[in-house]
């Protein structure tokens, strides 16, 4: 989505306090969402908040993690900066997990901070904490405030650093005394930082080497990630794989780059991902990777990872080539320049023999996993027919959002996608707790489109706060709770290569119906399977926030999975094909 540009004449050469000029920076840079929790340190900025309610919403949390996955969510889906503010101390500190979790996943975003005043700087005063040593590892760029009058430019400068090149979260810490001050206000947006290209151009010798090896491959294979939907380029994705013929794959976080019932689109790659797209990363003869940084969820051991093939990789951060697996040619920039000009030079090319045998190992997985996870002759319900039932009363006209776990895998192995910026999860970090802020926000950023978290019974305690300010907003997220009374994942990798010894994992929940209704939430339970398509369409009709809570079989694991440590060739399809983890 187009970043939108604010409609509002800004004072020049106005004096203003340093709270107002945060608001008027805000509104200049088209900020009209804004997630945080209020205190001493930030409370000038709050106040001056008031005066601006017309131009911006504030949308409480119950805690400052809350508001920086919900600042995560609303960007991700709507493709603009994020913003979220707390105070000082312990709620500055309370953002690290969820700034953390947007740097591993490249989500743009600004966290602004309280600070002390700055003559109590390093005298352990009330509510002090050094925010910018500590958010250093975690931020793309950070900034102490002090002066009133570096307001301005420094909020220019951090939404310019959060959403060029390769995105991220950028934090700024504001003293009181810098909220109190007065200043002649005057805005200017960043448009350039010395030293720092978040945009290399590209070397077109890259480019017609990466064309020669694309046209002489009989097996090639396309990796690719969320650099594809961060950088708007998913038409000219679709048109590069389309011309190739190269059957593709995708990261957890590269999804919703690609319907997924292109034919081309062969499903995820990875730990818990498709049969094909393993065993066929160690056959193909070219790897070609866009846009994804070979995380070792996705690799396996390196050692023994696409040794065979050549590899290219297009990347718009240079740190991320080779800085897991050695490539034979970088195309270095954003894709959605990068990928017009390696379209134009290959050759239209038929590669049905090759996608052939994806297809036969389709048909393995089928009959050993997926037909098992879908129509289970269990009598409990397992978490993938829940989300086959749903997409077919949805059609995959839905954005969903996950939570960290088993109902993760799942989620991302059957979910039905047919647009872009519609499968928002936690990737690198796996932070449990982030799906239920996070739908929120998605819900804030996306009114109009059918919001669906997927959430396990461990993750949900842990922000279930969060549905006071679900219940505050009246956002209409629809909930669906996989109860299987277990921490699922950790309980699965105990029952495989533990011995079945469930240390520490089982969850003795409340009744998570009351506890929704306490909070104004409509919610509905279901035990047996026949009550489960009627209860989905009673969500899915709800005008509001809806919790479906569904019973699962205890033992309901993922599969196909790659052990830890294991070749990517070495992925198992049932708990009898184990191997030392």
């Amino acid at each position: 989505m187009k970043e939108q540009t604010a409609t509002i004449d800004i004072p020049k050469k106005t004096k203003v306090t340093g709270s107002e000029a945060v608001m008027l920076s805000f509104i200049a840079e088209g900020v009209d969402t804004i997630f945080g929790y209020p205190g001493g340190a930030i409370m000038p900025i709050y106040d001056a908040l008031m005066n601006y309610s017309d131009k911006i919403n504030h949308i409480l949390t119950r805690h400052e993690q809350g508001a920086v996955h919900a600042a995560d969510g609303y960007a991700r889906v709507t493709g603009k900066v994020g913003v979220c503010m707390a105070t000082s101390g312990p709620g500055a500190t309370n953002l690290i997990t969820g700034i953390s979790n947007a740097l591993l996943d490249s989500t743009p975003l600004v966290c602004i901070t309280g600070q002390v005043a700055a003559p109590l700087l390093g005298t352990d005063a009330f509510q002090e904490t050094d925010m910018v040593g500590i958010s250093m590892p975690v931020t793309k760029w950070n900034y102490l405030i002090t002066k009133t009058e570096d307001i301005p430019w420094a909020i220019a400068q951090a939404f310019y650093i959060a959403k060029s090149g390769r995105p991220g979260p950028v934090l700024l810490d504001i003293t009181k005394d810098a909220q109190f001050g007065e200043m002649e206000f005057e805005y200017k947006r960043c448009l350039h930082i010395r030293s720092y290209d978040p945009k290399p151009k590209p070397d077109i010798s890259m480019i017609e080497r990466a064309a020669q090896l694309i046209n002489q491959a009989r097996k090639p294979f396309v990796l690719f990630g969320q650099g594809v939907v961060l950088g708007n380029a998913e038409e000219e994705f679709r048109k590069f794989i389309e011309k190739s013929g190269i059957p593709a794959a995708w990261t957890i976080l590269g999804v919703a780059a690609l319907p997924t019932d292109h034919p081309l689109n062969m499903g995820m790659l990875g730990m818990h991902g498709r049969y094909a797209t393993n065993i066929k990363t160690n056959e193909c003869d070219l790897l070609i990777a866009m846009g994804m940084r070979f995380d070792d969820r996705v690799t396996g051991d390196l050692k023994r990872y696409a040794r065979q093939a050549k590899v290219i990789h297009f990347e718009i951060d240079p740190a991320e080539v080779e800085k897991n697996v050695k490539v034979d040619v970088a195309v270095i920039g954003d894709l959605k320049d990068t990928l017009p000009l390696i379209t134009k030079k290959i050759k239209s090319r038929d590669h049905t023999s090759w996608i052939s045998g994806f297809k036969d190992l389709d048909r393995i997985e089928y009959e050993k996993v997926v037909k098992r996870d879908f129509y289970p002759e269990k009598e409990g319900i397992t978490m993938a027919e829940v989300i086959r039932r749903i997409n077919e009363q949805t059609n995959g006209d839905v954005v969903w959002v996950t939570d960290v776990g088993q109902h993760q895998m799942f989620a991302s192995r059957y979910c039905k996608i047919t647009q872009p910026r519609s499968f928002i999860t936690s990737g690198g970090l796996g932070t449990m707790g982030f799906g239920l802020p996070a739908a929120h926000g998605v819900k804030i950023g996306a009114p109009d489109r059918q919001v669906i978290l997927f959430v396990g019974d461990g993750g949900l305690q842990m922000t279930i706060q969060e549905l006071g300010t679900i219940n505050q907003t009246q956002a209409a997220v629809k909930i669906v709770l996989m109860n299987n009374r277990y921490l699922g994942m950790v309980r699965q990798w105990q029952q495989l290569f533990f011995e079945k010894r469930y240390s520490e994992t089982y969850l003795k929940n409340p009744d998570f119906i009351k506890v929704a209704e306490g909070f104004g939430i409509k919610g509905k339970k279901v035990l047996q399977r026949p009550e489960l398509d009627d209860a989905i369409s009673e969500m899915l009709k709800y005008n509001g926030p809806f919790l479906l809570e569904v019973s699962i079989e205890k033992e309901d694991n993922v599969f196909p999975m790659v052990p830890a440590g294991a070749s990517v060739s070495d992925v198992i399809l049932g708990e009898h094909e184990k191997k030392s983890h």
